[in-house]
Formats: structure tokens, sequence, C-alpha cells
């Protein structure tokens, strides 16, 4: 179980965070980037695992900017009001409310950045504008395809959903051949959302696979 901690970004602006913090030593630090629906229960179930793997974590509230201590559900109504809030969202800002959480981390050692659905493409940004990234793994980042030209900084392994609503496989394909240093990891039958046990689209299957695949990829970089 984490605890909420606040921080201030460069602009001066405080958010909160949900910092997660392993057993022993950490073998390194890692920004975990919530969805759209804020650093709601499965997003802290997350940094919990990840924190149960050794690594001290913590989830910034992004949409802080917007509107303070967000976090919501799965349903209809909460993907309109989530995207809402999401187009509100400046890149400048996120990703000084991002480099705040790295900042965070330092003292865990090398630093790592993990993000789902919006937070997908928000590390795969972070990787490519902000110094200091050890690695990123963005799960489904639906947005990446529109930052293609972003040349990530670290190393880079993307989880896609063969059947996402939300960025097709030709596009995967255009991202893939843009960066072909990119690990790139397609998973047969699942869609969008497929990590999150939560969702109607979550597939165990895929979600076991892809959480093998990052904690081998975070190991190499991070320890």
């Amino acid at each position: 179980m984490g605890t909420t901690i606040e921080l201030k970004a460069a602009d001066g602006h405080t958010l909160d965070a949900y910092r997660a913090e392993p057993s022993g030593k950490p073998r390194g630090g890692l920004v975990l980037v919530q969805e759209i629906f804020g650093v709601n229960g499965h997003i802290r179930g997350v940094a919990d695992g990840f924190a149960d793997e050794g690594y001290l974590v913590i989830a910034p509230a992004l949409f802080d900017r917007a509107k303070r201590h967000y976090e919501t559900g799965y349903t209809q109504e909460d993907i309109q009001a989530s995207r809402e809030l999401m187009q509100a969202m400046k890149w400048e800002n996120t990703l000084a409310d991002v480099a705040a959480a790295a900042e965070a981390l330092r003292s865990a050692g090398k630093v790592g950045i993990v993000g789902y659905c919006w937070g997908g493409t928000v590390a795969w940004v972070a990787a490519a504008r902000l110094p200091g990234f050890a690695c990123a793994v963005p799960y489904y980042g639906g947005a990446i395809r529109n930052m293609i030209d972003d040349k990530p900084r670290c190393p880079v392994m993307c989880h896609w959903g063969e059947t996402d609503h939300s960025i097709s496989m030709e596009a995967v394909k255009e991202i893939e051949a843009a960066h072909p240093k990119i690990l790139s990891h397609v998973y047969p039958g699942a869609g969008h959302g497929f990590n999150c046990d939560q969702r109607g689209s979550y597939h165990a299957e895929s979600a076991k696979l892809a959480r093998s695949r990052t904690l081998d990829f975070l190991q190499q970089y991070l320890g």
C-alpha cells in the first residue's frame, strides 16, 4: 500500500502523486503514467505491483492542473468526462509534472517510465523530450502515431492490442518503420486497455505476457 505525496513542478504548480515503495533497497525508480481515468484504484494497484518487484514508483496526478483529485471508473460517461480533461492538457505542463516525478525518484538510481492509454503517449513523448530516462514502456498509446517524429532518447518497448480501436495495425507498422530500434509487441485478440482488469477489454493472457516482458526490460535497463 502506497501513500499520497505532493510534487512541485518547475513552474511552481503543485500536484498529488501516489508513491509506492519496495520492501528493500530500490532496484531503480519508475514514473507510472495514468490512463485518462486519473490515478485511480487500478493505477495504484499497478504501482503497488511494480513496487513488489523492487522499484520505487511514483504515479503523478497529471490531471491536477485541470481538476484536482480526479479519478473515475470506465463507464461511457466516465470516458467522455475523462477525454474532455485529457484534451485540456498542454504538453509543456504535462512534461513538467512528469519531470517533477522523475526528479523525486533520482535517489532510487536509474529512472524509467511506463504509461497506459493516454499515459502510453505521455511516456513516448517524455522519452523523446525529457532527459534522464533510462527506458520507456508505452502501452497502447493511441496518439503515438501523431508524435511519430519525436525521437526517443532511450530504449523503448511498446505494447499494442491487435484489435485496438484507437490505433490501427497500419499505424503500428508506420511507427515500427519510423523507429526500427524500438521493441514492439502486438498481442493477438487484445484490444485497447487490455492490461486493465477493471475494464471489459481486459485480456488476461496478453496482460501477463506484457508484464513479463516489461519486467525483463526494466531489469535490463534499471537493474
